[in-house]
């Protein structure tokens, strides 16, 4: 019995039957494939004494080592189905496990910092044309006719900038100087008031010195008594 049933779950890779004999069922499969896995001339006499089928051996052993080649053990999956009508037995489905390959996420190469482009060709000749020293255009002449003085003309009032355009700044310099024009008067004021102070106080120090003036005659003038006094005590002296 359990030859025909191994032999038909390796044919149609699932089956049903009872709890008990999907359990011994487990173990008959998992000793098939461990042969299968092995893949000698002995390992498949022995599968084909058990397996009644040449065929179901020839994929068993075929399959096996791709198929359970990652895992060792766990080959079946028991589910439980319900019961039988008529006895209530327990039902079960027995199943060959299908293992999903998984995989490998290929690596992220590291990003290789190129080097410094160079320059294109567009880049280089702006370049040399900043380099290149500007020509001058010269003026119209009357070669050239009055189209080409007319067209000059035109560009230069184009680039002239007109008398709004000069106000502007100008008028930016005004009020950036404003706070200096303050100040600037601030001192003129301070400079006004010490020189008015300066004027009140030269009389009075003119009328402070005045009667010095006076007293100066009359300190010559004891100094020459003095000088008199002097001389006529020496006159007043008897010779010897």
């Amino acid at each position: 019995m359990f030859r025909n049933m191994v032999t038909s779950l390796f044919k149609y890779e699932r089956i049903r039957t009872t709890d008990a004999k999907a359990k011994e069922l487990r173990r008959w499969a998992d000793n098939l494939i461990t042969l299968a896995k092995r893949g000698d001339l002995h390992a498949r006499r022995q599968a084909l004494s058990i397996v009644r089928e040449k065929d179901v051996v020839h994929k068993l052993f075929q399959e096996a080592a791709e198929r359970f080649g990652a895992v060792s053990g766990g080959y079946t999956r028991i589910v439980k189905v319900g019961r039988r009508a008529g006895d209530a037995a327990p039902l079960s489905m027995i199943e060959l496990i299908t293992l999903e390959k998984t995989k490998k996420k290929p690596r992220r190469k590291k990003a290789v910092k190129a080097p410094a482009e160079k320059k294109t060709a567009a880049a280089k000749e702006a370049a040399e044309k900043e380099k290149a020293p500007s020509k001058k255009k010269e003026p119209a002449t009357a070669k050239d006719g009055p189209a080409a003085a007319e067209k000059e003309t035109a560009d230069d009032k184009k680039q002239k900038p007109t008398a709004k355009k000069k106000a502007e700044p100008v008028k930016k310099e005004a009020k950036k100087t404003a706070p200096e024009k303050k100040a600037a008067a601030a001192r003129k004021k301070s400079e006004e008031a010490e020189q008015a102070e300066a004027a009140e106080e030269t009389p009075k120090k003119k009328a402070g010195a005045a009667p010095k003036k006076k007293s100066e005659p009359k300190a010559k003038a004891t100094v020459q008594k003095k000088n008199a006094e002097a001389a006529e005590k020496k006159d007043s002296k008897p010779k010897k």
